[in-house]
Protein backbone atom coordinates (compact mmCIF):
# COMPACT_ATOMS: atom_id res chain seq x y z
CA UNK A 1 0.00 0.00 0.00
CA UNK A 2 2.86 2.36 0.91
CA UNK A 3 4.54 1.56 -2.40
CA UNK A 4 1.35 2.41 -4.26
CA UNK A 5 0.98 5.73 -2.42
CA UNK A 6 4.67 6.52 -2.96
CA UNK A 7 4.44 5.69 -6.65
CA UNK A 8 1.37 7.90 -7.02
CA UNK A 9 3.17 10.79 -5.33
CA UNK A 10 6.20 10.29 -7.58
CA UNK A 11 4.01 10.26 -10.66
CA UNK A 12 2.32 13.40 -9.41
CA UNK A 13 5.67 15.17 -8.95
CA UNK A 14 6.81 14.17 -12.43
CA UNK A 15 3.52 15.37 -13.86
CA UNK A 16 4.00 18.76 -12.23
CA UNK A 17 7.58 18.95 -13.52
CA UNK A 18 6.41 18.03 -17.02
CA UNK A 19 3.74 20.72 -16.92
CA UNK A 20 6.27 23.33 -15.76
CA UNK A 21 8.73 22.33 -18.50
CA UNK A 22 6.03 22.51 -21.16
CA UNK A 23 4.88 25.89 -19.84
CA UNK A 24 8.44 27.23 -19.97
CA UNK A 25 8.86 25.89 -23.50
CA UNK A 26 5.64 27.59 -24.55
CA UNK A 27 6.78 30.83 -22.91
CA UNK A 28 10.12 30.70 -24.72
CA UNK A 29 8.38 30.02 -28.04
CA UNK A 30 6.02 32.94 -27.48
CA UNK A 31 8.93 35.15 -26.47
CA UNK A 32 10.79 34.27 -29.66
CA UNK A 33 7.75 34.96 -31.80
CA UNK A 34 7.02 38.36 -30.31
CA UNK A 35 10.53 39.68 -29.70
CA UNK A 36 12.88 37.90 -32.13
CA UNK A 37 10.80 36.63 -35.07
CA UNK A 38 12.10 38.67 -38.04
CA UNK A 39 8.71 38.88 -39.74
CA UNK A 40 6.80 40.17 -36.69
CA UNK A 41 5.82 43.81 -37.25
CA UNK A 42 3.97 44.26 -33.93
CA UNK A 43 6.47 46.75 -32.51
CA UNK A 44 6.98 48.82 -35.65
CA UNK A 45 8.33 48.58 -39.16
CA UNK A 46 11.36 46.42 -39.87
CA UNK A 47 12.86 45.41 -43.21
CA UNK A 48 12.79 41.71 -44.12
CA UNK A 49 12.00 40.55 -47.66
CA UNK A 50 12.15 43.53 -50.02
CA UNK A 51 9.64 43.54 -52.91
CA UNK A 52 11.65 43.93 -56.12
CA UNK A 53 11.24 43.07 -59.78
CA UNK A 54 14.85 41.95 -60.19
CA UNK A 55 16.93 38.93 -59.24
CA UNK A 56 18.85 40.64 -56.46
CA UNK A 57 19.74 39.53 -52.93
CA UNK A 58 21.60 41.07 -50.01
CA UNK A 59 24.32 39.17 -48.17
CA UNK A 60 24.75 40.41 -44.59
CA UNK A 61 27.17 39.50 -41.82
CA UNK A 62 26.73 40.04 -38.08
CA UNK A 63 28.87 40.19 -34.94
CA UNK A 64 32.22 41.23 -36.41
CA UNK A 65 34.73 42.33 -37.24
CA UNK A 66 36.61 39.15 -36.42
CA UNK A 67 39.98 38.77 -38.16
CA UNK A 68 41.10 36.77 -40.03
CA UNK A 69 37.63 35.53 -41.04
CA UNK A 70 36.13 38.95 -41.74
CA UNK A 71 39.13 39.81 -43.91
CA UNK A 72 38.85 36.55 -45.84
CA UNK A 73 35.15 37.16 -46.53
CA UNK A 74 35.74 40.76 -47.62
CA UNK A 75 38.65 39.84 -49.89
CA UNK A 76 36.68 37.05 -51.53
CA UNK A 77 33.63 39.24 -52.10
CA UNK A 78 35.89 41.94 -53.53
CA UNK A 79 37.43 39.43 -55.94
CA UNK A 80 34.04 38.30 -57.25
CA UNK A 81 32.51 41.80 -57.17
CA UNK A 82 29.74 40.89 -54.71
CA UNK A 83 29.11 43.75 -52.24
CA UNK A 84 27.72 42.89 -48.82
CA UNK A 85 26.51 44.56 -45.64
CA UNK A 86 28.34 44.15 -42.33
CA UNK A 87 26.48 44.78 -39.07
CA UNK A 88 29.34 45.46 -36.69
CA UNK A 89 29.68 45.38 -32.91
CA UNK A 90 31.13 48.61 -31.53
CA UNK A 91 33.70 47.11 -29.18
CA UNK A 92 35.01 44.92 -32.02
CA UNK A 93 35.26 47.98 -34.27
CA UNK A 94 37.44 49.63 -31.61
CA UNK A 95 39.59 46.50 -31.33
CA UNK A 96 39.95 45.77 -35.07
CA UNK A 97 39.73 49.11 -36.90
CA UNK A 98 41.69 47.90 -39.92
CA UNK A 99 39.18 45.11 -40.55
CA UNK A 100 36.31 47.61 -40.53
CA UNK A 101 38.14 49.90 -42.91
CA UNK A 102 38.54 46.90 -45.20
CA UNK A 103 34.80 46.22 -44.96
CA UNK A 104 33.94 49.80 -45.82
CA UNK A 105 35.74 49.74 -49.16
CA UNK A 106 34.43 48.70 -52.57
CA UNK A 107 30.81 49.63 -52.01
CA UNK A 108 30.14 47.42 -48.98
CA UNK A 109 27.70 48.85 -46.42
CA UNK A 110 28.27 49.10 -42.66
CA UNK A 111 25.44 48.71 -40.17
CA UNK A 112 25.05 49.14 -36.41
CA UNK A 113 24.80 45.99 -34.25
CA UNK A 114 25.17 47.71 -30.83
CA UNK A 115 28.29 48.21 -28.76
CA UNK A 116 28.49 44.84 -27.01
CA UNK A 117 25.86 42.67 -28.74
CA UNK A 118 23.27 43.56 -26.13
CA UNK A 119 19.80 42.01 -26.11
CA UNK A 120 17.78 45.21 -26.04
CA UNK A 121 14.33 43.89 -25.14
CA UNK A 122 13.05 45.55 -21.95
CA UNK A 123 16.11 47.81 -21.77
CA UNK A 124 15.70 51.48 -20.97
CA UNK A 125 15.53 54.14 -23.62
CA UNK A 126 18.80 55.62 -22.38
CA UNK A 127 20.61 52.27 -22.54
CA UNK A 128 19.43 51.64 -26.11
CA UNK A 129 20.51 55.12 -27.18
CA UNK A 130 23.95 54.60 -25.65
CA UNK A 131 24.41 51.22 -27.39
CA UNK A 132 23.55 52.73 -30.77
CA UNK A 133 25.27 56.10 -30.38
CA UNK A 134 28.55 54.71 -29.06
CA UNK A 135 28.72 52.24 -31.93
CA UNK A 136 27.81 54.85 -34.53
CA UNK A 137 30.51 57.16 -33.19
CA UNK A 138 33.14 54.42 -33.38
CA UNK A 139 32.14 53.47 -36.93
CA UNK A 140 32.36 57.12 -37.99
CA UNK A 141 35.72 57.57 -36.25
CA UNK A 142 37.26 54.53 -37.93
CA UNK A 143 35.68 54.68 -41.40
CA UNK A 144 34.02 58.08 -41.82
CA UNK A 145 30.74 56.25 -42.50
CA UNK A 146 27.51 57.64 -41.05
CA UNK A 147 25.35 54.53 -40.97
CA UNK A 148 21.55 54.57 -40.98
CA UNK A 149 20.88 50.83 -40.80
CA UNK A 150 20.62 48.84 -37.57
CA UNK A 151 20.11 45.18 -36.79
CA UNK A 152 19.22 44.35 -33.18
CA UNK A 153 21.26 41.46 -31.75
CA UNK A 154 19.26 38.23 -31.74
CA UNK A 155 16.63 40.16 -33.66
CA UNK A 156 15.34 41.22 -30.25
CA UNK A 157 13.15 44.30 -30.22
CA UNK A 158 10.14 45.82 -28.52
CA UNK A 159 8.31 49.13 -28.87
CA UNK A 160 11.12 51.08 -27.21
CA UNK A 161 13.86 49.55 -29.38
CA UNK A 162 12.05 50.35 -32.61
CA UNK A 163 11.01 53.83 -31.50
CA UNK A 164 14.52 54.80 -30.40
CA UNK A 165 16.09 53.37 -33.55
CA UNK A 166 13.68 55.26 -35.79
CA UNK A 167 14.13 58.50 -33.86
CA UNK A 168 17.90 58.17 -34.26
CA UNK A 169 17.41 57.86 -38.01
CA UNK A 170 17.84 54.11 -38.45
CA UNK A 171 16.01 51.65 -40.61
CA UNK A 172 15.74 48.39 -38.65
CA UNK A 173 17.00 45.51 -40.77
CA UNK A 174 16.08 41.91 -40.09
CA UNK A 175 16.41 38.96 -42.50
CA UNK A 176 14.09 36.95 -44.71
CA UNK A 177 16.05 33.71 -45.06
CA UNK A 178 15.87 31.56 -41.89
CA UNK A 179 19.14 31.73 -39.97
CA UNK A 180 21.43 28.84 -41.02
CA UNK A 181 22.96 28.72 -37.52
CA UNK A 182 26.43 29.08 -38.97
CA UNK A 183 27.68 30.19 -35.54
CA UNK A 184 27.26 26.59 -34.36
CA UNK A 185 29.86 25.40 -36.88
CA UNK A 186 27.97 23.09 -39.25
CA UNK A 187 29.78 22.07 -42.41
CA UNK A 188 29.94 24.70 -45.16
CA UNK A 189 27.68 22.70 -47.46
CA UNK A 190 25.08 22.46 -44.70
CA UNK A 191 25.17 26.22 -44.13
CA UNK A 192 24.88 26.87 -47.86
CA UNK A 193 22.03 24.40 -48.32
CA UNK A 194 20.05 25.96 -45.46
CA UNK A 195 20.40 29.37 -47.12
CA UNK A 196 19.85 28.40 -50.75
CA UNK A 197 16.65 26.55 -49.96
CA UNK A 198 14.84 29.78 -49.07
CA UNK A 199 16.37 32.47 -51.28
CA UNK A 200 14.05 34.44 -53.54
CA UNK A 201 14.12 37.84 -55.22
CA UNK A 202 14.72 40.56 -52.62
CA UNK A 203 15.97 38.19 -49.92
CA UNK A 204 18.18 39.32 -47.05
CA UNK A 205 20.61 36.59 -45.96
CA UNK A 206 22.16 36.78 -42.47
CA UNK A 207 25.48 35.05 -41.75
CA UNK A 208 28.00 35.58 -38.95
CA UNK A 209 31.63 36.58 -39.39
CA UNK A 210 32.03 37.16 -35.65
CA UNK A 211 30.97 35.82 -32.28
CA UNK A 212 28.95 38.51 -30.47
CA UNK A 213 31.83 40.92 -30.91
CA UNK A 214 34.42 38.41 -29.72
CA UNK A 215 36.83 36.01 -31.39
CA UNK A 216 35.40 32.82 -32.86
CA UNK A 217 36.24 30.33 -35.59
CA UNK A 218 34.21 31.26 -38.66
CA UNK A 219 36.14 29.25 -41.26
CA UNK A 220 32.98 27.37 -42.20
CA UNK A 221 31.12 30.62 -42.81
CA UNK A 222 33.94 31.77 -45.09
CA UNK A 223 33.72 28.55 -47.09
CA UNK A 224 29.90 28.66 -47.12
CA UNK A 225 29.99 32.21 -48.47
CA UNK A 226 31.83 30.98 -51.55
CA UNK A 227 29.30 28.19 -52.11
CA UNK A 228 26.36 30.56 -51.68
CA UNK A 229 27.75 33.18 -54.06
CA UNK A 230 28.59 30.62 -56.73
CA UNK A 231 25.17 28.94 -56.49
CA UNK A 232 23.19 32.18 -56.58
CA UNK A 233 25.25 33.56 -59.44
CA UNK A 234 24.42 30.37 -61.34
CA UNK A 235 20.73 31.13 -60.70
CA UNK A 236 21.17 34.58 -62.19
CA UNK A 237 21.27 36.61 -58.99
CA UNK A 238 23.14 39.86 -58.43
CA UNK A 239 24.38 40.87 -54.98
CA UNK A 240 23.60 44.31 -53.56
CA UNK A 241 23.96 46.02 -50.21
CA UNK A 242 20.96 46.43 -47.94
CA UNK A 243 20.63 50.19 -48.64
CA UNK A 244 20.71 49.49 -52.38
CA UNK A 245 18.17 46.69 -51.99
CA UNK A 246 15.83 49.04 -50.14
CA UNK A 247 16.20 51.67 -52.86
CA UNK A 248 15.40 49.06 -55.50
CA UNK A 249 12.34 48.05 -53.50
CA UNK A 250 11.04 51.60 -53.34
CA UNK A 251 11.79 52.03 -57.04
CA UNK A 252 9.76 48.91 -57.82
CA UNK A 253 6.86 50.43 -55.89
CA UNK A 254 7.43 53.80 -57.61
CA UNK A 255 7.71 55.72 -54.37
CA UNK A 256 10.54 57.77 -52.88
CA UNK A 257 12.57 56.03 -50.14
CA UNK A 258 12.53 57.83 -46.79
CA UNK A 259 15.57 59.79 -45.72
CA UNK A 260 17.02 59.30 -42.23
CA UNK A 261 15.30 62.38 -40.80
CA UNK A 262 11.89 61.07 -41.77
CA UNK A 263 12.18 58.47 -39.00
CA UNK A 264 12.60 61.03 -36.22
CA UNK A 265 8.89 61.15 -35.47
CA UNK A 266 8.22 57.47 -36.14
CA UNK A 267 6.11 55.69 -33.51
Amino acid sequence: MRQTVGSARARGRWSVIAIVVLALAALLAASWYFFENPSNQTFGHTVTLVPVHQKVVALTYDDGPNPPYTNEIVNYLHAVKAPATFFVVGKAVAKYPDAVRLEARDGNAIGNHTWDHAHLVLESRRHIQRELNDTAAEIALVTGVQTHIFRPPFGGRDFTVIRVAHQLGYQVIMWSVPLPRDWAGPRPRVIAARVLRYVRDGSIIALHDGNRGQAGNRANTVAATKLIVEALRARGYTFVTVPDLIRLGYSAQKVTPPGPTEYENAR
